[in-house]
């Protein structure tokens, strides 16, 4: 899908003649970046908010990226789906909130997990 692309800052409050603006057009494949690894999902709860990911908004994660410490994940943790910060603590590894009304995760060797894929972009529709 491709729209117009209006390449100015646009002040929050001062109505603006976008149209005239108009420079190019955004193709949203390219923003995107979708290939047969990435898949979108719309998120539940809130527990990243402080990183941006609100309750209801759609993530795009790509599987083929391989994720590293810092890397924002969807993963399994015994049968359970969840979206965190992967930190890596010492020998462990850890999953993080992005929200202080939550407590890390740290993952036991005897735990059933799997990382999904890396977050690579956010989408936030206006409500």
């Amino acid at each position: 899908m491709v729209l117009p692309f209006f390449n100015t800052d646009i002040p929050a409050g001062f109505p603006s003649p976008a149209q005239d603006y108009s420079e190019e057009e955004i193709d949203l494949a390219k923003v995107l970046q979708p290939n047969p690894t990435t898949f979108i999902i719309r998120v539940k709860g809130n527990s990243m908010e402080l990183a941006h990911i609100p309750d209801g908004c759609m993530i795009v994660v790509d599987r083929a990226i391989r994720p590293v410490s810092g890397n924002i994940i969807v993963a399994v943790l015994d049968g359970e789906f969840t979206i965190k910060r992967l930190v890596r603590a010492g020998r462990n590894w850890v999953l993080h909130p992005e929200n202080p009304l939550y407590k890390p995760i740290k993952i036991e060797e005897e735990a059933d997990f799997q990382v999904w894929g890396v977050v690579t972009n956010i989408i936030i529709s206006a409500k």
